[in-house]
C-alpha cells in the first residue's frame, strides 16, 4: 500500500500562501519593523491557530487579521479587514497545478499497487482540490483529517488492516508526513519541496533506513 500526501506533494499549494504573505509583509513593514520581524510574528500566530483552529485558507486569513491587530496594537480597521478579505481570491480557484510528473507517475503506480490519499485541513477546501486535480480515481480511499499525527496514521492502518512494515507514506513534510508515519510503524518516502510551509519543517534521522529520500515525484517508479 502506498499512501500519498496531497498539498505540495501532488499539487502546488504553499506557494500560493507565500505569494500572499509576501504582499502582506510589504504592507506591514515600517521603520523599526522589517520583513523578518513581521514574519516571525505571523509564524507564531499561525502555529497557535493551527493547534486550535486547524488549517486552510480561512484560518490563514484569520491569522493575517490577528497579525495586523498584534502589530498595530488595535483591531484591524474596516479598510484593513477588506484588504485581507481580498486575498481570499488567491485561494478561490477552480483548478490546481499538478507538480511535474505526478499525473503519469500516479497512473502507473495505480496499476501496480493500491493507493490511498491522506491530507489534512478544511474538509470542503481539501475535497475541492482533490476533485479539481482529476486524480481521485487512482485512490482506493481519500481521507481528510484535522491533523496528521501518529494517531491518524494508526487509525488508517486499522481501517485498512495494513501491514505497516510493508506500507509507505509519501510526502514533502517532515512534521506531518514522515515523522508521524514512522512513529506509527510505516515506511516513508520524503520528496522535498522548495516551498514547504515553515511550520511543516522537521529534522529527519539520517540513519533511518526506513525513510527513502527522492528528489522528484517521478523517481517513485524506480522503487515501486
Amino acid at each position: 500500500m502506498l499512501i500519498f500526501d496531497a498539498d505540495d506533494t501532488l499539487w502546488e499549494n504553499n506557494v500560493v500562501f507565500e505569494r500572499v504573505i509576501d504582499e502582506f509583509l510589504e504592507w506591514m513593514v515600517r521603520p523599526g519593523l522589517d520583513r523578518a520581524a513581521v514574519r516571525a510574528v505571523l509564524d507564531g500566530i499561525e502555529a497557535a491557530n493551527a493547534r486550535t483552529l486547524g488549517y486552510g485558507s480561512k484560518v490563514f486569513l484569520h491569522s493575517l487579521g490577528e497579525c495586523v491587530a498584534r502589530l498595530r496594537g488595535r483591531d484591524a480597521t474596516a479598510e484593513e479587514a477588506a484588504r485581507i478579505a481580498g486575498w481570499a481570491a488567491a485561494f478561490d480557484r477552480d483548478g490546481v497545478e499538478l507538480i511535474p510528473g505526478v499525473a503519469e507517475t500516479l497512473a502507473e503506480l495505480a496499476r501496480r499497487h493500491d493507493l490511498l490519499l491522506l491530507t489534512k485541513g478544511d474538509t470542503e477546501e481539501q475535497r475541492r482540490k482533490v476533485t479539481a486535480s482529476g486524480l481521485s480515481g487512482h485512490f482506493r480511499g481519500v481521507h481528510i483529517v484535522a491533523e496528521k499525527n501518529t494517531a491518524a496514521y494508526e487509525e488508517l492502518i486499522r481501517a485498512y488492516d495494513l501491514d505497516a512494515a510493508s506500507a509507505w507514506m509519501i510526502g514533502n513534510s517532515p512534521k506531518s508526513d514522515i515523522l508521524p508515519a514512522r512513529s506509527a510503524g510505516l515506511n516513508a518516502v520524503f520528496i522535498p519541496h522548495d516551498h514547504t510551509w515553515v511550520l511543516e519543517h522537521g529534522d529527519l534521522d539520517p540513519a533511518d533506513e526506513k525513510v527513502l529520500r527522492l528528489s522528484a515525484f517521478g523517481d517513485l517508479l524506480r522503487h515501486f
